[in-house]
């Protein structure tokens, strides 16, 4: 019972870094967050009546965050169906954890500048 434990703990904080780098990789100055700006502006915005400047933003940053996350998950899923794993691990969150940190590079030189 003790070693599954700590293979839930050890799962539970690669999720909680999984969640933290795509919340980093939707942050306005990651280059993915412009284009996606015009696309809730005038795409998904008049359909939804959304015509607040700040909940645009706050659309946006959740529509770049998720994609991320699901860009990276595909490819977790593949590193996955390759190796023919039938549960999620914690190596299959490390890849999945990778690939979105992969994906916040830009971010991570939009910030230092």
């Amino acid at each position: 019972m003790s070693d599954e434990r700590e293979t839930l703990i050890r799962q539970d904080g690669l999720l909680i870094g999984i969640a933290g780098a795509s919340l980093l990789s939707g942050m306005h100055f990651s280059p993915f967050f412009d284009p996606a700006f015009v696309i809730v502006k005038f795409l998904i915005a008049p359909t939804f009546y959304i015509s607040s400047p700040l909940l645009l933003f706050y659309f946006t940053s959740l529509l770049v965050s998720l994609s991320c996350l699901i860009v990276a998950g595909a490819g977790a899923a593949i590193f996955e169906r390759v190796t023919g794993r039938t549960q999620s691990d914690a190596t299959s969150l490390g890849v999945w954890l990778g690939l979105l940190l992969v994906l916040a590079i830009p971010v991570f030189v939009g910030m230092a500048r």
